[in-house]
């Protein structure tokens, strides 16, 4: 995997160093303009994390860099302090906003993140009209210096260029680092399945502050470096349109990969130019040409670059050492228990002062027709729902109050009703995702072959995640789950949409898994799949069990037949 992302940064090296090889060569026009490209690449960057990554449309990406230009560009006016500190203040104080910021926007979703980090760049926008005197108003502040290093001006425009130009580089090569492998699947299944991450052990509120706040820092370097090339800040660096700027560079050149950023900061800012001899007319040309680009490449020019030219590398799993690492925890003794759970939905108890104990080396299947509080069940004990009242003990610790990705540390792994559907992940990277950030990388590697070489997955490693077949997409759930090395195990219908060949070969795998001491829970409507597998079945009613203990002595209680299993051997 490191082949592959040393490969995908030479390419955007080399992507970055044409275009700036022939500024060089031009007039000092021709290489302001592509100092503004650097300048807008780095805003874009910010983008490229947290809408391109995290698939989060904020909109305060503008304000950011607005932020960044006031803050240094004042401070080097008022106080005459060198480029570098200037810009280190305008980092600290952007981010220190932008963590104010997330604190209440990160926890909406979807348009009303939008919306909540659209009024905020509104708020900066009418703070830097109207507080006239610190910021000038609507004329803004002229004179700030020039970019300086170390006491040294940076007087000509290639000086600038390079200067930028570098800068742009470093924060290339840090976004590379941060999205490594397997950090980078991990954030695409955040994206794509945030449930699934959750359960899988990814800590999806440290993932979306941190990209939050490196998008901000990156548009706070922006705009400083913007304001010390201009010479002035003033609230166009605000507006609306400068947003829009970004993200349309972003999503042109590819939101998907950093080098998308390069090129769309790249063609946005020379469109305007190239289209420029049709005088009036200019703005019509280059409207069509954004459409254009759109249509013909969704994904971003570089996704389309991507798509035909670059080639992933396949994974030779026999070229792996053949001993397998345990995919599941050596713990001899493993105890979970339940008491006096409840939940209520509006005026509905979903779970009734429910108890329950689960362990090693036992197979309990949970039974009850629908509304009875299986699922509701699973999701408490996952961590994604919060119970009313009653406990929840794992090896002598409640963990009833502890976050979703903690209890999978913990060793509590779930499947779900509705498989992962991802269009950007293959079999092997999303098994890796879902592999514990507590070991390393080449640990991580050899537990994800060693569970694809005891699954029906081995030969369909590089198929994408979206094009997998019912019963291999249940088989990566299972796969999934087993990378987090669980304790506990809830299978939420694993065995819905399978053959009764599909389902034997899982019922045998389950048997196996549950005699290398992993507790397993399973909540399934289909009987012949069920009643063989299970130690003990559970037979719940309306949130309250009504009836437990070996199957043949549940099938043979009378309200358990009443309620369920009547009409289901009839």
């Amino acid at each position: 995997m490191s082949s592959l992302y040393s490969r995908d940064f030479i390419v955007t090296l080399i992507i970055m160093l044409i275009p700036l090889c022939l500024a060089l060569n031009t007039d000092s026009y021709g290489q302001r303009i592509m100092t503004l490209s650097g300048i807008y690449a780095i805003a874009a960057m910010g983008y490229h994390l947290i809408f391109g990554r995290l698939g989060a449309l904020s909109l305060a990406q503008g304000c950011f860099f607005g932020l960044g230009a006031y803050s240094a560009g004042l401070i080097g006016v008022h106080f005459g302090l060198s480029f570098l500190t200037c810009l280190l203040f305008a980092v600290i104080f952007t981010a220190l906003v932008s963590l104010i910021i997330a604190l209440p926007v990160l926890r909406l979703e979807s348009h009303y993140f939008a919306l909540a980090t659209l009024g905020i760049a509104q708020v900066a926008l009418l703070i830097a009209i109207n507080w006239t005197e610190v910021t000038g108003g609507a004329n803004g502040t002229y004179g700030i210096p020039q970019l300086d290093l170390f006491g040294v001006e940076l007087s000509s425009s290639s000086d600038v260029l390079i200067f930028v130009w570098v800068i742009l580089v470093i924060i290339v090569s840090l976004t590379f680092w941060i999205m490594r492998a397997p950090f980078n699947y991990q954030v695409t299944l955040l994206k794509d399945t945030p449930e699934v991450a959750a359960s899988s052990g990814i800590d999806i509120g440290r993932w979306r502050l941190t990209f939050f706040i490196m998008s901000a820092i990156f548009g706070a370097i922006a705009g400083a470096l913007q304001a010390y090339t201009i010479g002035v800040v003033s609230p166009a660096t605000l507006e609306f349109q400068v947003m829009v700027s970004i993200l349309a560079m972003t999503v042109i050149g590819g939101k998907n990969h950093p080098a998308g950023a390069v090129i769309g900061a790249i063609l946005l800012t020379h469109l305007p130019e190239w289209f420029r001899f049709l005088e009036t007319h200019y703005l019509i040309a280059y409207g069509a040409a954004l459409l254009c680009t759109i249509i013909v490449a969704p994904s971003g020019i570089f996704g389309l670059f991507e798509k035909f030219i670059i080639r992933n590398p396949g994974y030779d799993v026999k070229s792996l050492p053949s001993k397998e690492n345990k995919a599941v925890s050596d713990t001899n003794s493993t105890s979970l228990e339940i008491q006096g759970l409840s939940k209520t939905y509006g005026g509905i108890k979903a779970l009734k002062n429910l108890n329950m104990t689960l362990t090693s080396y036992q197979i309990v299947g949970l039974v009850g027709p629908n509304g009875s509080g299986k699922s509701t069940l699973i999701n408490i004990i996952s961590g994604l729902q919060r119970q009313d009242e009653g406990t929840i003990e794992l090896d002598g610790s409640f963990i009833e109050n502890t976050a979703s990705y903690k209890r999978s540390n913990r060793g509590i792994a779930r499947t779900y009703q509705t498989s992962l559907r991802s269009s950007d992940l293959n079999v092997y990277q999303a098994i890796l995702a879902c592999s514990s950030n507590q070991h390393n990388l080449k640990h991580r590697h050899n537990q994800t072959h060693a569970i694809l070489r005891n699954s029906r997955l081995i030969s369909k490693t590089e198929s994408m995640v979206g094009d997998l077949s019912t019963a291999d997409a249940r088989e990566l759930d299972l796969c999934m789950a087993l990378a987090t090395e669980p304790k506990i195990l809830l299978l939420d219908e694993p065995a819905a949409g399978l053959s009764s060949a599909e389902q034997q070969f899982l019922s045998t795998k389950i048997r196996h898994l549950a005699q290398s001491g992993i507790s397993i829970l399973i909540v399934d409507h289909s009987m012949d799949f069920l009643l063989p597998v299970v130690d003990r079945l559970i037979c719940l009613d309306q949130g309250s069990v009504v009836a437990e203990g070996v199957p043949a002595k549940v099938l043979a209680d009378p309200k358990a037949l009443k309620l369920y299993f009547g009409n289901a051997r009839s």
